[in-house]
């Protein structure tokens, strides 16, 4: 085994030692004033995800200050469309933007063939990450998954319903199934790149799968991440994959495919408990907001998902993203609880 608490967690069958691993989703980011010092340096949000040197930094930042036992690459998810050939930009206060795709022929103007150069500043951050980071740390790379990359493609932003991707799917499966196809052969390559510059875990973010019904649910969720990850794995065995389905409910018993499982806060800790195999590593799933409220509200509860899952292969997380009005000291208080805390006691 090695020094990686997290790492390790995939490679045995249980729990090997009384310390409870952790890292959060948007750890690297706007509640940090370093953050910020380094997001003036770029007007776009793109060029800064795309400037290795900056991302690396910011990568490290949130370890540095807490120390955190993994560090998740500092991107965004739709840097996979745009290296699809698809203008992106991000507004402050309103979120990304994309040129949308608003009908089947629209497909034929992704341009796949520059995708690996365009991805290129990525996977050198990974690799510097990689060399800058303590052997005890583990660094989760990550993809969008085709669902959700294919909503923002379709929609040209985030939508309450993502009624114009579901229309499309009902409407022209086959067509739609084509979309989904480019995406799943260009996030194959894309992690396999950052797993060869140096991730030592994937994890996949469907955030918009919840919207799906059941039946779409198997179509263009979980069959499009059980292709990918099985096409990885035939290079890349020993990596890990964590899936992060948000809003699937009951459903997260589907996804017992991958080997850990991301779940977000309205997902009650009994059912996760009840159905969902000790093979799979379960993440989460504190609320953001939570950690925004701080004091006895967070503590309690932070407890109470530590007793919940003491006895599980268990991370640490939260149930979404840590949101940019969190203080410093409710983070770092968080920090301290799950350090302290001791299994089986």
């Amino acid at each position: 085994m090695s020094k990686k608490s997290i790492l390790d967690l995939f490679q045995s069958n249980k729990p090997l030692n009384k310390k409870v691993p952790f890292w959060f989703m948007r750890q690297a980011g706007r509640y940090l004033p370093e953050y910020l010092v380094l997001r003036h340096k770029r007007e776009k949000f793109l060029d800064l995800c795309l400037d290795p040197k900056l991302a690396t930094e910011i990568t490290l930042q949130p370890i540095h200050r807490f120390d955190m036992d993994a560090a998740i690459l500092f991107s965004d998810i739709l840097i996979v469309p745009y290296a699809l050939g698809i203008p992106v930009d991000f507004k402050d206060g309103f979120g990304p933007k994309l040129k949308s795709l608003d009908h089947k022929d629209d497909i034929k103007k992704i341009n796949q063939k520059k995708f690996l150069d365009l991805c290129s500043p990525v996977f050198e951050t990974v690799q510097n990450i990689s060399k800058k980071l303590s052997p005890n740390k583990t660094l989760i790379g990550f993809s969008g998954a085709p669902w959700t990359l294919a909503t923002y493609m379709i929609e040209g932003q985030s939508s309450k319903d993502f009624k114009k991707t579901k229309l499309w799917a009902y409407n022209d499966p086959y067509s739609f199934q084509k979309l989904i196809d480019i995406l799943i052969e260009s996030i194959v390559l894309y992690v396999c790149e950052q797993i060869k510059n140096g991730a030592e875990i994937i994890q996949i973010f469907d955030s918009w799968a919840g919207v799906l019904s059941c039946s779409q649910l198997d179509l263009w969720s979980i069959n499009p991440l059980k292709s990918i990850i099985e096409q990885v794995k035939k290079y890349y065995p020993h990596i890990p994959f964590i899936v992060f389905p948000k809003g699937v409910g009951v459903n997260y018993y589907k996804y017992d495919f991958c080997d850990g499982l991301g779940f977000d806060s309205h997902t009650p800790r009994s059912w996760i408990l009840e159905n969902i195999p000790n093979k799979i590593v379960i993440q989460g799933n504190l609320d953001p907001l939570l950690l925004v409220t701080g004091g006895t509200s967070m503590e309690e509860e932070t407890i109470n998902i530590l007793n919940t899952f003491s006895k599980r292969k268990f991370i640490f997380n939260l149930g979404h993203g840590v949101l940019p009005e969190t203080p410093i000291d409710h983070m770092a208080r968080l920090c301290q609880l799950i350090r302290q805390y001791k299994k089986y006691e």
